[in-house]
């Protein structure tokens, strides 16, 4: 089951969607309210994941939502074996303010 997440002000569940190749952060009636983008590719090192992009409607900022997509994002690639590069400033963040994720980045 995708975690999901509960606001005072909005209930949304992260889900990834290989088709558009994203992440996204769906409220109970489908609308997409998040997205954190990736594009998937192997090397000689194993599988890796670029994270160029993350967006939030602004009127939703500050609810948690870019970093539930993260979390959901990072512990995907984290148990996939997966190498990530955090082109996005969010998800960079992310992973420095959460040393838990530094060893998946790709250097």
């Amino acid at each position: 089951m995708a975690p999901s997440a509960r606001t005072p002000d909005i209930e949304f569940e992260v889900v990834d969607n290989p088709d558009e190749s994203r992440y996204e952060a769906r409220t109970p009636d489908g609308d997409v309210v998040g997205v954190a983008d990736y594009r998937r590719s192997s090397t000689p090192r194993g599988p890796r994941i670029v994270f160029p992009h993350t967006f939030v409607l602004p009127e939703l900022e500050g609810h948690d939502i870019a970093a539930s997509l993260a979390r959901r994002a990072l512990d995907d690639a984290q148990a996939a074996g997966a190498r990530v590069v955090p082109v996005c400033w969010f998800i960079e963040g992310y992973i420095e303010r959460h040393p838990e994720y530094d060893a998946l980045v790709e250097r």
